[in-house]
């Protein structure tokens, strides 16, 4: 992040008041990027990290993938040979496209190799089997496998503090690969935390169906619950889908191979694969939007009442919140006091500047939670206050003139 763009982001968000984007008018048509020599990582921030805009990247900017080489053969399909001889013993998460629980898919667990010997008789089968449409999701290659040189991460997404946070306990990470059939889908959702998501086809091609953020409201049926799948004629009936009427249009992308897809915060979606197709998909929050991942927070807690519930339902409480901001919060402070070139996202001094005054910002917001206020901090390495008070002070001497 160059200084200009500090400026603009800084201003952006005090125009805000502290807040998060409200709802805006959906774009007609999401916009394509096409050449990644002519597309800076401030243009991305102006473009659509400070509008919560979705894009499609082309794939010359993946054209120097390891796994666009090695995992797809020359007629651009899944090389499953490939696959069976790199990963074949490694367990993975496989969900029943066919069966709805609550509003996902239920999941089993079995071997790469016994899940491509399913996908390549569900395609002889003339993608038809008795086992239903099975989908490969939420596989966490990276964390749980030795890689080869699978993917490079783009420089518009390397500020990832879930990822940065989770590699520093190592214990997890929201970094996944995806692989199915044509005719595997994911239903309706917005992504955890309200994060970012970005996914690349590593070969194939995808339906996108996406919603601006509110516009999820006008679907909900009259009992308050939101759809499994946009594409059912039930949403026609307004007996059931009172509003339906009043939501907009999806905006509708169709994913080529190679293409990269930027989802915005808080935009649900649903997505359907066209092709046999294999994805990467990263979910990440950082300053552009922490705001949004600490609205839904509270949201969560209003709707469960209780914290030890709260960890349940959304994956984090506000304990653990305050830990992830404090990892995040250390690093860029050390960026900040050392005046380095780079800091650990790799995008420089005014990016850590930037980082630190929307911590500072949720964290002021946390610390007078009356939730977050009930909790013991006695034991904590560094008290919120304190963490408070530390970074104050280190924007306050990196913004000065």
């Amino acid at each position: 992040m160059d200084r200009e763009t500090l400026a603009l982001a800084d201003r952006h968000f005090r125009g805000l008041g502290g807040g998060v984007p409200g709802v805006g008018q959906a774009p007609g048509r999401v916009a394509f990027v096409s050449e990644p020599g002519a597309f800076s990582y401030a243009d991305f921030v102006r473009g659509f990290l400070l509008p919560n805009l979705p894009c499609v990247f082309s794939s010359a900017f993946t054209q120097g993938w390891g796994s666009r080489r090695r995992w797809v053969t020359p007629a651009g399909r899944p090389d499953f040979d490939h696959l069976l001889r790199t990963y074949g013993d490694v367990v993975v998460p496989v969900a029943n496209c066919g069966v709805q629980e609550y509003n996902s898919n239920p999941k089993e667990h079995m071997p790469l190799r016994d899940y491509i010997t399913y996908w390549k008789e569900y395609i002889e089968g003339g993608y038809s089997s008795p086992r239903g449409c099975l989908y490969l999701k939420d596989w966490h290659l990276c964390r749980d496998f030795p890689v080869e040189d699978v993917f490079t991460l783009p420089v518009y997404f390397s500020s990832d503090w879930l990822n940065e946070f989770w590699d520093a306990l190592d214990v997890d990470d929201y970094r996944f690969v995806y692989a199915g059939p044509a005719g595997s889908w994911s239903p309706f959702h917005a992504d955890i935390f309200r994060s970012f998501s970005w996914s690349v086809n590593v070969c194939g091609r995808k339906k996108w169906l996406l919603f601006p953020p509110g516009q999820e409201e006008a679907l909900r049926d009259r009992h308050g619950n939101l759809p499994y799948d946009v594409t059912s004629p039930a949403l026609c009936d307004t007996h059931l889908h009172p509003r339906s009427q009043l939501a907009g249009p999806p905006l509708e992308i169709t994913q080529e191979a190679g293409e990269m897809v930027f989802v915005p915060s808080g935009w649900h979606h649903q997505v359907h694969n066209l092709d046999d197709t294999i994805s990467i998909n990263h979910n990440w929050v950082n300053g552009f939007n922490l705001a949004n991942m600490w609205r839904f927070l509270q949201q969560e807690l209003c709707a469960v009442q209780e914290e030890v519930i709260m960890r349940s339902c959304s994956g984090i409480n506000f304990e653990e919140f305050y830990h992830f901001l404090k990892v995040i919060a250390e690093k860029r402070l050390l960026v900040l006091r050392e005046a380095a070139a780079e800091d650990g996202a790799g995008l420089g001094f005014e990016q850590a500047a930037f980082d630190a005054g929307r911590i500072t910002e949720v964290l002021a917001s946390l610390v007078a939670h009356p939730s977050f206020q009930r909790v013991d901090t006695s034991a904590f390495s560094l008290r919120p206050k304190e963490l408070l008070q530390q970074l104050r002070e280190a924007v306050d001497a990196a913004v000065a003139p």
